[in-house]
């Protein structure tokens, strides 16, 4: 079962992040082998902050060069969006606790995913859904560096709406098939 998992989750982020550019630094750390995929067998709260704290202290005790970024794949919990959302704050006040704000930055991507301001079935909520609810571990200072490099930072987050807003029923059916079983 967790293979199977994990096999969505990178076929999402090959398709979806790294296939329509979503993300433009995805793509060398994936074909470096430096992400991890983890599967937390979480099924509350309690678990699975200390599952999120056991990865942060896996980034801090592996060197970058062998990995420099982790998917926390939660498939057995907070599989309603507000739940989720709501968590993620417990996740901030977990990387102040241990002094991580600074060193690490939390993404977050869920199959219900829905910004701010926005209805459940706009097209632009597309560019956070993943299979399951999913906790992006990022290491600030690379994710600064890359940033630095990018010519237009900035234009990232508009250029991923248009991009999914261009996407036929058809591709959407393709790189998102957990969203219409």
């Amino acid at each position: 079962m967790e293979k199977a998992i994990i096999q969505e989750v990178e076929q999402w982020l090959t398709d979806v992040v790294v296939g329509l550019n979503l993300c433009p630094f995805a793509r060398k750390p994936m074909r470096a082998g430096q992400v991890l995929f983890k599967v937390s067998a979480a099924t509350e709260d309690k678990t699975l902050m200390a599952d999120l704290l056991t990865e942060l202290q896996r980034l801090d005790s592996t060197p970058d060069n062998e990995l420099l970024t982790t998917l926390l794949i939660i498939p057995e919990h907070l599989n309603d969006f507000a739940d989720y959302n709501q968590f993620l704050q417990l996740a901030e006040w977990l990387l102040e606790r241990n002094n991580y704000t600074g060193t690490y930055q939390l993404a977050s991507f869920h199959p219900d995913y829905q910004f701010a301001d926005t209805a459940p079935e706009d097209t632009e909520n597309l560019t956070n859904r993943a299979p399951y609810p999913i906790i992006h571990l990022l290491r600030e200072e690379n994710l600064e560096k890359m940033i630095d490099l990018y010519p237009d930072p900035e234009s990232i987050p508009e250029n991923n709406i248009r991009r999914v807003q261009s996407l036929t029923q058809d591709e959407k059916l393709h790189l998102f098939p957990f969203l219409f079983q």
